[in-house]
């Protein structure tokens, strides 16, 4: 479905709201439903309270279980406990081993989106926490590089379906202008993950033989079964859709939330995705320049949340200052990722703003790669930078297209080929750009090589903005006077 097929009133203007009927797979009608904007903003309010704090800490534990690999590589390496050595695996493997976790984690991005509608958001979601905690925890009990790749694959199957089918959550709940800045307060858990990862392991650096086990044994289980214990939680308390929204407290709250997204929502009752839906997304050709975008941010992003402890341990930091060093990067781009979400939304240019930041993160990477390798603070300053650059660009680029793309269906297919091309095959060549022997020059390759796809996620971004205004244009002059849905900008 197109936006020049689609035609409404603009009803962010209205006052009120008169609603007559609920499109959706059964073609029910139910009664009209006036509301203030106080009362809508009331409603909003209490899914937020419910939903975000959930659906963030979800993906917290998700990006802890995925990153502590790169904590633990390095973890009391001084003292030669660090898994890497006690794996016996050389840093080729250990990359390799690295790598498998994202070929997992693309094949099965778009089936475990499909599944989430099938089996209900707080079933699924509840089943992949529950399995990927467990195979974490798995992770404490590796001996050699077989076992750590294969363990590290069943991770990225299981971790697949989680971030794209977060997003497609929140289609279900928000209008278009409301998702990236909820999106950031959800991606941004993943900084927030950085974050604590490092003070973490900190931490659990100092349990080195406790009970005869290395820490890095003692950083998966201890960060694996938060997790495991975390999936009975969402099980029973993550709301499905707003129609089921028992929580809600009355009927009414429930009805606003339902028929407010009558138009932008994704609807529960909507078919599933069929060989038509299927077919119009994959030949929707402006998608791809969406798709290659975020193929583009994806290799910093891996980069950056795999090797930020050893590129810190380049810096002139050792062994667990290393780990406690890497927290003000991911701090401040935690902060920055919701002021650009929020900016980008009240405004609607999300195009522009990721443009911006995504050459903000480049200027980042392109100062850090031209300093002497033994300018540590400044050095450290621009991977600050990069690194809030790089990832705050993210949200806006997601909410982006989960605005642009309007059925049900389409939209969770969308999502799964959006962030499966880009995740999965966008994030391998960042596992491999940071080569360990060009530590002493100061990583030249992977600065380099993060700029340049920064740059080019910047071109593209104006390219889809200015390709999004043309079409804008025809369509309202097109329109005769007529009310037309808009692409988002």
């Amino acid at each position: 479905m197109t936006a020049n097929t689609i035609h409404h009133v603009d009803m962010e203007k209205e006052k009120t709201r008169d609603i007559s009927r609920v499109e959706s797979g059964t073609h029910e009608v139910t009664p009209t439903i006036i509301y203030t904007p106080a009362e809508e903003a009331a409603v909003k309010r209490k899914q937020d309270l419910v939903i975000l704090p959930l659906c963030a800490g979800i993906y917290f534990l998700c990006n802890l279980d995925r990153s502590n690999i790169g904590n633990a590589r390095i973890l009391n390496s001084s003292t030669h406990n660090d898994m890497q050595t006690e794996t016996h695996t050389t840093a080729t493997q250990f990359n390799i081993a690295l790598m498998i976790f994202l070929i997992g984690y693309g094949v099965f991005e778009v089936p475990s989106n499909m599944l989430l509608k099938k089996l209900k958001p707080s079933r699924w979601i509840a089943f992949l926490m529950f399995t990927w905690g467990a195979i974490t925890i798995s992770l404490g009990g590796v001996n050699n590089y077989s076992q750590v790749t294969a363990v590290r694959f069943l991770l990225g199957m299981s971790e697949a379906g989680l971030f794209p089918g977060l997003v497609y959550y929140l289609t279900f709940w928000y209008k278009t202008s409301e998702r990236s800045v909820r999106v950031a307060f959800i991606l941004a858990s993943a900084t927030l993950a950085g974050a604590f990862g490092g003070a973490i392991a900190y931490g659990v650096g100092h349990m080195n033989q406790a009970l005869g086990h290395s820490a890095w044994r003692w950083l998966f289980i201890v960060e694996g079964v938060p997790s495991c214990l975390s999936a009975f939680f969402v099980w029973f308390f993550l709301p499905d859709y707003p129609e089921e929204w028992h929580a809600a407290g009355n009927s009414r709250d429930r009805d606003i939330a339902l028929h407010r997204l009558r138009v932008e929502g994704s609807k529960s009752r909507d078919r599933s995705l069929s060989w038509e839906d299927a077919r119009a997304t994959l030949v929707d050709w402006r998608l791809y320049g969406h798709y290659l975008v975020y193929f583009g941010v994806s290799v910093p992003f891996s980069s950056l949340s795999l090797f930020t402890p050893a590129i810190v341990s380049g810096l002139g930091y050792f062994d667990l200052k290393a780990q406690l060093m890497t927290v003000p990067p991911y701090a401040v781009a935690y902060v920055t990722q919701i002021l650009v979400s929020y900016s980008a939304d009240r405004f609607n240019a999300r195009g522009l703003h990721a443009a911006a930041l995504a050459t903000v993160g480049a200027v980042g990477f392109i100062a850090s790669a031209c300093l002497p390798p033994d300018d540590y603070l400044h050095r450290y300053g621009c991977l600050i930078v990069a690194s809030a650059g790089s990832f705050a660009c993210i949200p806006p680029l997601l909410g982006w297209l989960t605005s642009n793309v309007y059925s049900t269906a389409s939209v969770g297919l969308a999502i799964a080929i959006n962030v499966g091309f880009g995740a999965g095959c966008g994030q391998i060549p960042g596992v491999w750009i940071y080569k360990a022997d060009e530590k002493a020059r100061g990583y030249p390759t992977g600065h380099w090589t993060n700029a340049g796809m920064l740059l080019f996620v910047a071109a593209g971004c104006v390219g889809l903005r200015v390709l999004y205004g043309r079409r804008n244009a025809k369509m309202v002059r097109e329109a005769g006077g007529h009310d037309v849905r808009l692409f988002r900008l």
